[in-house]
């Protein structure tokens, strides 16, 4: 992790005003692997279930995040390809999801960049209630940039 955690925390949590309003927190913040949150208050629709569009967020967030905490800031910066969200049931409570990249993975992007310029990346990630129960599943592609 090149930056200070804190520094990191901040970026993710509010650096972008829609994400600010909407709560959302980081749980967990550390090379290769991060946890996020999004509050049900708030963030709800019309029947009290978790706005799709509060869920949305939730699911891209993390590709950012896991830049952050990950690669190397002063070198390259990331961009959202492609987000699909499939919602498989109503969130009526807070939401987390959890992402992961092996570190091996972090180092070949950072040489396929260095090399070319810029390197894609997948993230197929699950956002859960507090039971575990999935209730969307993403899948984002990601592209680490060379600055």
């Amino acid at each position: 992790m090149s930056m200070p955690l804190e520094l990191i925390r901040q970026l993710t949590e509010e650096q972008i005003a829609f994400v600010q309003r909407s709560g959302l927190k980081a749980e967990l913040l550390e090379p290769g692997h991060v946890r996020l949150r999004m509050p049900l208050a708030g963030n709800q629709n019309h029947i009290g279930s978790m706005y799709a569009g509060a869920l949305f967020t939730l699911a891209e967030i993390p590709g950012g995040a896991l830049f952050l905490t990950s690669f190397d800031a002063q070198r390259f910066y990331p961009i959202v390809k492609e987000m699909n969200l499939r919602f498989r049931r109503p969130a009526t409570g807070d939401i987390r999801v959890e992402a992961r990249i092996a570190d091996e993975e972090i180092q070949r992007l950072q040489q396929q960049a260095s090399e070319q310029g810029k390197a894609d990346y997948l993230l197929q990630l699950q956002l859960t209630d507090d039971s575990g129960e999935v209730v969307a599943e993403s899948r984002g592609l990601y592209q680490l940039r060379v600055r």
